[in-house]
């Protein structure tokens, strides 16, 4: 009987130890729990801003790539009210285009202004600008600052491959105060038409916009819409005003023959073909009993679809042609007739691809300057 209350009293007594201990090992595990990164906010031993994504990396990388190249222009003009005129400041974003200081911007940001003032990414501000020239069809405009510094365009990309879904970065003067803002997202839809309202209350149609959800907001007008590699898809130029996540951009190549008549003789000089047309879509196709998706129908409701002496017409274009190429580009695959043109100077000669009578054709087309 002894022997057995022994026994009972060192099982009892490991117990005890075995408890102990366990209570001594949860306590401490509890405390290091306490005071360790997991549950203690104030004690953190890592700095979480450092940990990077792929995505975030490369962003990072378009903004210090692209930056210096973003410009804000700050603009001041006369308005008429009640009591006479007043003053009134404008503010946009734009892109340099050129080591010498040619910058591309929306017509709106600078159609009204008396007076235009560029500001760089690192605050230098520029007072002697020249308006070079606007392009109103296209809302781009085009600035010179008079300046020995040397700056740092921008790489065009194209737009003419644009993918549903592509991801986006946009850069802008955001509410004419917060310069270089840079924003993502992706596209969501492209050929667009857009009736935009200016600040003077006029307003525009414009069509083959790029449609993205990347946030554009008043003063990024002007700005960059750019690719993952840093290049330059599209210039920022308007926002649904009653929706989220709806901005359009216009089409890079629409205006790359300006640009390059900028570039080369200091002036505005846009392409001009001389017909009227319209944008084949499912309706219209129907409508008209057409044999194609795409393309543009040469089409008028009163008179002739193709001016007079224009190109067009000493190409041998005619009423109820369907223009479906330009060169290599097909219409509505890789923009409408008018961006497509766009990409082109006054004087080059492109070969045409039109049907008429469900044949094919091609001819030669040199663009004259348009003249409004």
């Amino acid at each position: 009987m002894k022997r057995k209350s022994v026994i009972i009293t060192l099982v009892a007594i490991t117990a005890v130890l075995l408890l102990t201990a366990f209570g001594f090992a949860g306590g401490m595990y509890i405390q290091k729990l306490r005071t360790g990164t997991t549950y203690n906010a104030l004690n953190s031993t890592s700095d979480g801003n450092t940990s990077v994504t792929n995505e975030e990396s490369t962003i990072a990388a378009i903004a210090e790539k692209v930056g210096p190249s973003v410009v804000s222009i700050v603009t001041k003009s006369q308005a008429q009210s009640y009591y006479g005129t007043a003053s009134q400041q404008g503010a946009g974003t734009g892109i340099i285009v050129s080591s010498d200081g040619y910058i591309m911007t929306n017509n709106h940001v600078i159609e009204d202004a008396n007076d235009v003032v560029v500001i760089d990414s690192t605050g230098v501000q520029f007072d002697d600008v020249t308006v070079i020239g606007r392009d109103p069809l296209n809302d781009v405009a085009f600035l010179k600052v008079k300046s020995n510094a040397t700056f740092k365009p921008v790489t065009l990309g194209t737009s003419s491959t644009l993918r549903i879904g592509q991801q986006v970065v946009a850069i802008g003067n955001a509410l004419g105060q917060y310069s270089n803002t840079v924003t993502s997202g992706i596209i969501s839809g492209v050929g667009r038409p857009v009736t935009a309202e200016a600040g003077n209350g006029q307003t525009e149609t414009l069509t083959d916009l790029i449609q993205t959800d990347a946030s554009i907001n008043p003063g990024n007008s002007g700005g960059p819409l750019l690719n993952m590699a840093g290049q330059v898809i599209g210039i920022n130029t308007a926002i649904a005003a009653d929706a989220n996540g709806i901005g359009f951009s216009i089409p890079i190549n629409s205006t790359k023959g300006v640009l390059a008549g900028v570039l080369e003789k200091g002036k505005i000089s846009r392409a001009y073909m001389g017909v009227n047309y319209l944008s084949v879509t499912p309706d219209v196709a129907k409508q008209y009993k057409l044999t194609v998706k795409d393309g543009a129908y040469v089409y008028a409701t009163d008179g002739s679809a193709v001016a007079s002496g224009s190109p067009a017409e000493k190409a041998g274009l005619k009423n109820n042609d369907v223009i479906v190429k330009i060169n290599d580009d097909t219409i509505g695959k890789q923009g409408s007739l008018s961006s497509i043109i766009g990409q082109y100077k006054p004087g080059d000669t492109v070969t045409v691809t039109y049907l008429r009578g469900g044949n094919s054709n091609t001819t030669q087309l040199t663009f004259s300057a348009y003249s409004s």
